[in-house]
């Protein structure tokens, strides 16, 4: 089991003096990735249903909070470590022109020595659609579209490609990533979504409560990469901690805090995810919390040096 941190570059964690601190202590500690939120703008107020909390909003209906763009803040963690992964959690696709971003993802990759995975998803916030002025409609085919354009970007010298949202000939655009591409993680809770990444994905992120929701996901993830003759034990699996890890501080909580976090995890690897995800904490509960992980699952400061390679 591998260890990461998700929401990292929102609240306190797009200034400056936080932004630093999370990259450099997530690396210390042995943890082996950062993942980015995305959102452009978030509209102050909007019918559209969140699908991940049962009162329809993010945040209880919190707009008003700092998030920096994804791929910036990924960039300066990039130039001051060494080995951690560099992950959006999820970047909404549509919304972005597909050659202007495989050409940054790409930048990125290289200058972070083949360190990024992009995890993108539709999105499901219709009026910030609007407002950036892509249509919400349609959405995944666009998405779908987006992913063919770029990784034939990374892969071909002179990529061509026509599809329904993305067209173009012999268009070069160098550098190419490390590897000639960077992971893709499909994002999102949908039986639809798991389509996508079994069928497209080289992992998934779903965003669910616990292990009894996941397990249908990812049946479904390995049945369409089968159906796909593709091979559905090399999709990966990271999985956001949707438990409460605030009550650290109280030394009588405490140690039930992390029992319910490391059998959380314990379940989600018995169902195949190789990765959880985790918020960002304060420095000395974010170290204890890492020797506390790594006391009970042995990889926390191991897999750090295997992301690397």
């Amino acid at each position: 089991m591998r260890f990461g941190l998700f929401g990292v570059n929102s609240f306190q964690g797009a200034h400056p003096a936080t932004a630093a601190a999370t990259a450099r202590l997530a690396e210390e500690v042995g943890l082996d990735s950062v993942w980015a939120t995305d959102h452009v703008v978030v509209p102050a107020t909007y019918d559209t249903t969140y699908p991940y909390d049962e009162t329809g909003k993010m945040l209880g209906g919190q707009v008003e909070f700092d998030i920096a763009d994804p791929l910036i803040w990924l960039s300066h963690a990039a130039a001051i470590t060494e080995r951690i992964i560099l992950a959006t959690g999820i970047l909404v696709l549509p919304q972005r022109n597909p050659l202007v971003l495989a050409k940054q993802v790409a930048s990125l990759d290289v200058l972070a020595r083949g360190r990024v995975h992009l995890g993108v998803g539709v999105g499901w916030l219709e009026e910030e659609f609007t407002a950036v002025g892509v249509p919400f409609a349609d959405r995944g085919r666009r998405h779908d579209d987006y992913l063919t354009a770029m990784r034939a970007l990374w892969r071909d010298t002179k990529a061509t490609v026509d599809t329904t949202y993305a067209s173009f000939a012999d268009a070069i655009s160098l550098p190419h990533p490390v590897d000639g591409g960077v992971p893709i993680v499909i994002g999102g809770g949908s039986i639809r979504a798991a389509r996508r990444a079994g069928r497209i994905g080289d992992g998934f992120f779903p965003t669910v409560a616990g292990p009894d929701a996941l397990q249908p996901l990812l049946e479904t993830v390995r049945s369409e990469a089968d159906a796909a003759d593709r091979d559905a034990e090399a999709i990966e699996f990271t999985v956001p901690y949707a438990g409460a890890l605030h009550d650290l501080d109280d030394g009588k909580r405490r140690q039930a805090v992390v029992d319910e976090l490391c059998w959380t995890a314990e379940a989600f690897a018995a169902l195949g995810v190789t990765r959880v995800l985790v918020p960002p904490l304060p420095a000395d509960h974010l170290r204890a919390l890492a020797e506390d992980l790594d006391g009970r699952f042995g990889t926390t400061n191991s897999v750090i040096g295997d992301s690397a390679k």
